[in-house]
């Protein structure tokens, strides 16, 4: 009974903390690695590029449509007509690049006509021509200016009819009509001293070499002009489009270099012993260039009686 009542004591009685645990090892704190130190990259050697090459020509989206001049003269020629299909693949191109639209008349006829875009690449051509033609209008009338401070009677843009070497001996006579920048007589009432010269003049490359590979226009302003130069402009850099190695020997050459004509090689002079009937006929009908007498009038503005 003893017992038993200090058993139920001992259950009443609260319940104190729990007897310490034995000693355990702490277990250590995490170990934290340092920082990197903070460094400069290794060095790297740059790629090699070569400073005088363009640069890389990314590719064409798919589909891309590589328009040139057979296009754009075909976009103009729509431009300026009714718009008739011609159903070629010249027109295909135009219209699958956007430039062109096809549109159907209320008679159900199907017609072309430019969009927008093709009316900016219109203008963006006509932009790059007019510098282009700029250029070589202004060297064409220096040069006529320079024929007539020399005594000589220009004219510029004329169509003269000119004869062409046989392609075979006896063959059949063969004509052409040239059309020379500047094309120049002496200012004489002989015919036997007028002595003809034809210029050509280039401002840029792709056309002069384009026009060296034609034998039959230089053989044309052979037999018009007893000498014939070509005149050649410079490019951006100020270096001459060509060389006079490039030009036929029988040909004269002469540069445009800061506002002068630099004689590079003279050319073959072959005596004439007259003009056809129809290049006086051309000279007759056409206006000559503003001589140099008409320059020496207005300096004479100055001086009154």
């Amino acid at each position: 009974m003893t017992a038993l009542a200090s058993l139920r004591a001992g259950a009443d009685a609260p319940i104190g903390p729990p007897p310490p645990a034995p000693d355990l090892p702490e277990p250590p704190p995490p170990v934290t690695p340092p920082p990197a130190p903070v460094v400069d990259p290794p060095p790297v050697d740059p790629p090699l590029v070569d400073p005088g090459a363009p640069p890389p020509v990314a590719d064409p989206p798919p589909g891309a449509v590589a328009l040139g001049r057979v296009h754009a003269r075909r976009l103009r020629e729509v431009y300026r007509s009714a718009g008739w299909p011609c159903c070629d693949a010249v027109e295909v191109d135009l219209l699958a690049a956007g430039l062109l639209e096809r549109v159907r008349t209320a008679q159900g006829h199907e017609t072309l006509r430019v969009t927008d875009a093709g009316i900016a690449h219109i203008a963006t051509g006509l932009v790059v021509n007019r510098a282009v033609m700029s250029r070589h209008e202004a060297l064409v009338e220096q040069v006529a200016r320079e024929m007539t401070r020399a005594g000589r009677v220009a004219w510029l843009g004329l169509s003269l009819r000119a004869r062409l070497p046989e392609v075979e001996e006896g063959g059949k006579a063969r004509w052409c009509i040239a059309r020379p920048d500047v094309f120049s007589i002496r200012n004489t009432s002989v015919e036997a001293y007028a002595q003809p010269i034809v210029h050509e003049v280039k401002v840029n490359r792709a056309d002069l070499l384009s026009d060296l590979r034609k034998p039959d226009k230089r053989a044309a302003y052979l037999d018009l002009g007893g000498e014939c130069w070509y005149v050649l402009g410079c490019d951006a850099k100020g270096r001459p489009i060509g060389e006079p190695d490039e030009i036929p020997s029988e040909c004269g050459v002469l540069i445009a270099q800061e506002g002068r004509l630099v004689v590079a090689r003279s050319a073959v002079h072959r005596a004439l012993p007259r003009l056809p009937f129809a290049v006086w006929m051309a000279l007759a009908k056409a206006q000559p260039v503003t001589g140099f007498d008409e320059e020496s009038q207005d300096l004479l503005g100055g001086f009154e009686d």
